[in-house]
């Protein structure tokens, strides 16, 4: 079996949106301090590094993350590479062979530099959700921070996915996986009021 870790590693200057809370890691106590154990602090944005969004990150009736199903998280996935592309739309999954796909995972290419917050991404069309709930795919992972445009207030395609039952996953890391089907685990962690969640996310076959 092969491992493939698609998580962007938490580290000091880990890349989080412009004015949102730095990542931080330090030692609350030391071994030498306590004579038995280190003890960490970590601070951070729910939104650093990979992650899940639950619902309630755009709408205040929404989901959070406790509540939402862990099997979403855990599955045969589709990875497809649509590089080169202003927009994902249905046009450019219709040569894939979706059927039986819950999970779907896009590899656009366009975070060219992950020690920087990008400038511009490739993002997805608001089209594309019913498209997929038709498909029957109920998870959407995408190799960028957002499954928007960076610079949008209404988050179109965010409300569109919801609409049509359809959760995200950003920021995964693709570069070195082909397409094909995978086996992902991404499970967030049971935050009971949380927006989102980082994850340590996988994929194995």
């Amino acid at each position: 079996m092969k491992i493939w870790d698609i998580s962007q590693p938490l580290k000091d200057g880990v890349p989080t949106w412009p004015g949102d809370t730095p990542f931080t890691f330090k030692l609350n106590w030391t071994k030498e301090e306590t004579g038995s154990v280190n003890v960490g602090n970590l601070s951070l944005s729910t939104h650093t590094g990979t992650h899940v969004d639950a619902p309630y990150h755009f709408d205040d009736d929404g989901k959070r993350m406790l509540d939402l199903q862990p099997e979403l998280y855990v599955g045969d996935a589709l990875v497809v590479h649509l590089e080169n592309r202003e927009s994902i739309t249905p046009d450019d999954l219709k040569g894939y062979d979706l059927s039986n796909v819950e999970r779907l995972l896009i590899k656009t290419s366009s975070w060219k530099d992950r020690s920087q917050f990008p400038e511009s991404i490739t993002y997805l069309s608001p089209e594309l959700a019913p498209f997929l709930k038709e498909n029957g795919i109920r998870l959407i992972g995408v190799d960028v921070p957002s499954v928007d445009q960076l610079d949008s207030k209404d988050l179109a395609s965010h409300h569109s996915l919801l609409n049509h039952d359809i959760h995200i996953l950003e920021s995964v890391i693709l570069d070195e996986v082909e397409e094909g089907v995978y086996e992902l685990i991404a499970l967030p962690l049971p935050l009971a009021d949380s927006d989102a969640s980082p994850v340590r996310a996988i994929l194995r076959r």
